[in-house]
């Protein structure tokens, strides 16, 4: 018993748990309540933290995770497996838990079926070709249907749905040939049959219940096999199209470039030849004929701003951003036959002798036609400079009903009158004489035949492109002429 003080408080328990005797008590008595304390006593047990074995923290903490880990490395390990080993894990699964459920379903009736264990077996394994019905279905087909009617044959009490067999019979008419197909499901018509002519199926029922349930497995192995063919045929649909779709898109973009490059080669060509050919024309003037080398020095200025607001039109249309950007680009002029006259001017300030008839309403045609006419006629009076220097050109316009018919032709080149001492005659500024020879010499005429280069292939490209027709040549008196018929539809 505990030793109670005077004043009903609770006795000094020293750092070892024995009470601390009272001031004054003998020696004896100390001893005494040391020894009476040294019992058991629940009350005085100690509140303190709980001491966990070392390592065991750990454990406990591990177990609640190793059922996750689990699961997360089998999931690692189904994914990684190809297409056929992940149906063959599948329908393993299907296999075992089908006989699971078999092996459950006979298990109240063992007292009707002798020997138990090899109605057990057989139940058991007429599920296990299961496992490989998508790898080879008419082989797991017959091992289902060889353990199922060796089960019948037994005259065992109780026998569960065949749902085994059904299942492979789906499958069959899944995943195999017609030929194939006709000939399992008839030869499973003969096994069910002969099933069913086994001594215990005498109620008229059980026939029925056979028929419907092998029936309804061929009629859902036929609406999967039509389902896949369908999504099959679909998903070759889709590569088709966007197949088509990606050799459309390259189509269009290669036509855009060779547009884009015909558009740069009209635009430089013709602006660049009649730069250098007056370039050529201003050095042979000075210092003689300082007026003529001005008006060159002019043209060849008025001729780079004109190149340059071209060029700049074509290359904004591959810098649109937004739809303010294409109201802008709209308001931008594109050439046409109405700028016919200014590029004659311009034509014959280069030097070119150049006579223009039009006849028709040309204001009437279409913008495509109408462009290209012009780039016709641009690219024709181009070569005529480069390589017809010092003759005439004469072009004609004529729209006639359905088309539009242009025609540019050049003279033979005029050689230039040599001048008193055999020096030849520079002649007036940009008139075919010194300045356009020193300039084919320069090589900037060309030096191989008319159309060696790109302008008569583009000229070729823009009629195609029309739908009209092209005849280029010789002329009979020495020069060249380029006809095109454009249809106006």
């Amino acid at each position: 018993m505990l030793k109670r003080t005077g004043s009903g408080a609770a006795p000094a328990v020293s750092r070892a748990g024995v009470p601390a005797p009272a001031p004054g008590a003998a020696p004896g008595e100390a001893d005494g309540a040391a020894a009476a304390t040294a019992l058991p006593v629940p009350s005085q047990v100690p509140v303190g933290p709980s001491v966990v074995p070392a390592g065991g923290g750990a454990r406990a903490g591990r177990l609640p995770g190793r059922p996750a880990d689990l699961l997360a490395r089998a999931a690692a390990r189904y994914a990684a497996l190809s297409p056929r080993r992940r149906d063959v894990a599948q329908d393993t699964a299907l296999a075992l838990a089908l006989a699971a459920l078999n092996l459950l379903s006979l298990l109240p009736y063992q007292a009707h079926l002798h020997p138990t264990w090899l109605a057990l077996l057989l139940v058991a394994g007429q599920c296990l070709p299961l496992a490989l019905r998508r790898v080879v279905p008419v082989p797991a087909l017959i091992g289902c249907g060889i353990l199922r009617n060796l089960y019948d044959a037994f005259q065992f009490g109780y026998a569960p749905l065949p749902l085994a067999p059904a299942i492979a019979l789906a499958t069959v008419a899944d995943r195999s040939g017609p030929l194939l197909r006709w000939i399992t499901l008839a030869a499973s018509t003969v096994g069910v049959a002969a099933s069913q002519a086994q001594p215990g199926h005498n109620q008229p029922y059980d026939a029925i219940v056979q028929a419907f349930i092998f029936g309804a497995a061929w009629a859902l192995g036929t609406l999967s096999r039509y389902r896949r063919a369908a999504l099959h045929a679909a998903a070759e649909r889709a590569e088709r199209a966007e197949a088509s779709i990606d050799i459309a898109a390259a189509q269009a973009a290669a036509a855009e470039r060779i547009r884009i490059a015909r558009e740069l080669h009209d635009v430089v060509a013709h602006h660049v030849s009649l730069m250098a050919v007056q370039a050529e024309a201003v050095g042979a003037l000075l210092p003689a004929r300082p007026e003529a080398a001005a008006t060159s020095a002019d043209l060849i200025g008025s001729t780079a701003r004109a190149a340059m607001s071209e060029l700049r039109r074509l290359l904004g249309v591959l810098r649109l951003t937004s739809a303010e950007d294409t109201e802008r680009m709209r308001l931008t002029p594109v050439p046409s036959l109405s700028g016919l006259d200014e590029l004659v001017d311009t034509v014959r300030h280069a030097g070119l002798v150049v006579t223009c008839q039009v006849s028709g309403p040309v204001a009437e045609l279409p913008a495509g036609v109408d462009l290209t006419a012009y780039r016709i006629l641009q690219e024709a009076l181009t070569n005529a400079i480069r390589h017809a220097p010092g003759a005439a050109a004469t072009v004609r316009v004529a729209c006639a009903p359905g088309q539009v018919i242009v025609e540019v032709s050049n003279s033979a080149p005029a050689a230039p009158s040599p001048a008193p001492g055999g020096q030849v005659d520079p002649g007036p500024a940009g008139l075919g004489g010194a300045p356009a020879v020193r300039a084919r010499r320069a090589g900037l005429a060309g030096s191989g035949p008319p159309g060696s280069g790109y302008g008569l292939a583009g000229i070729a490209e823009r009629v195609a492109s029309c739908g009209g027709s092209l005849a280029l040549g010789p002329t009979a008196d020495g020069g060249f002429a380029v006809t095109a018929r454009l249809p106006l539809t």
